[in-house]
C-alpha cells in the first residue's frame, strides 16, 4: 500500500516529466549494487532479479522516451533491491547456520568412520575389505577441509554443497566394516596358547 502511495506520488509530481528520471534512476542502481554486495544475488535470488529487471525496464523506458514509465520502473527496482538486501541478510544467516550443521554432523561421522577403520586395521581385517571405507575417510577428510575454509571466508553455500550427503556414505562405510566377519587366528597361534 505504501508502495503504491509513493509511486501514485511520484507520477503525479512528474505528469510533465519531459526529462529522463536519472536521478531515481542511479538510486536504483545504487540500491542493486548495496543488494549485491550483502550477497542478494546468492541469498535472495529472485528478489534480486525482479530488481535488476524492473531497472532494466526502466532503461528501456528512457529509451522511447516514455519518463513516466522509466520513472515507475526506478522506483520500483529500488523498493525490489531494499526487499532484496534484507532477505540476503536472512538468507545468509540460514546458510551459516545450515553449513556449520552440516560440517558439524560430517564431522562427527568422519571421526566414527576413522576409529572404526583403525579399529579394524587393529583387528587385522583384510585389507582389500577396508579399501573403500579408507578412501571414503580420505574423501570425507579432503571435503571438510574444503568446507571449513568456505565457512571461514563466508562462503556458506559452498560450505554446504561441500559436505552434503556425505554423511550417509560414511555411515554406509561404517555399517560396512560392521559386517565384515572377524579374522580368524591362525591354528597354528591358537595351538601353542
Amino acid at each position: 500500500m505504501r508502495r503504491l502511495a509513493a509511486l501514485l506520488f511520484m507520477l503525479l509530481l512528474t505528469a510533465g516529466c519531459s526529462e529522463p528520471p536519472n536521478k531515481e534512476i542511479n538510486r536504483a542502481q545504487g540500491a542493486i549494487d548495496a543488494a549485491r554486495s550483502a550477497g542478494a544475488d546468492q541469498y535472495a535470488p529472485e528478489a534480486f532479479t525482479a530488481a535488476t529487471s524492473s531497472l532494466q525496464q526502466a532503461h528501456e523506458a528512457v529509451e522511447q522516451r516514455d519518463y513516466r514509465l522509466a520513472l515507475s520502473r526506478a522506483v520500483d527496482a529500488y523498493e525490489r533491491a531494499q526487499d532484496a538486501a534484507k532477505l540476503a541478510a536472512d538468507g545468509k544467516a540460514k546458510a551459516r547456520s545450515d553449513a556449520e550443521m552440516f560440517v558439524s554432523t560430517t564431522n562427527a561421522a568422519a571421526l566414527a568412520l576413522d576409529a572404526k577403520v583403525k579399529g579394524a586395521e587393529a583387528a587385522h581385517l583384510p585389507p582389500r575389505d577396508l579399501a573403500e571405507p579408507r578412501r571414503t575417510a580420505r574423501d570425507a577428510a579432503a571435503s571438510l577441509q574444503k568446507a571449513r575454509a568456505d565457512l571461514k571466508t563466508g562462503a556458506y553455500l559452498d560450505a554446504i554443497a561441500s559436505v552434503k550427503g556425505l554423511e550417509p556414505q560414511i555411515r554406509r562405510q561404517i555399517q560396512l566394516i560392521d559386517a565384515i566377519p572377524p579374522a580368524r587366528t591362525p591354528r597354528r597361534a591358537a595351538r601353542a596358547r
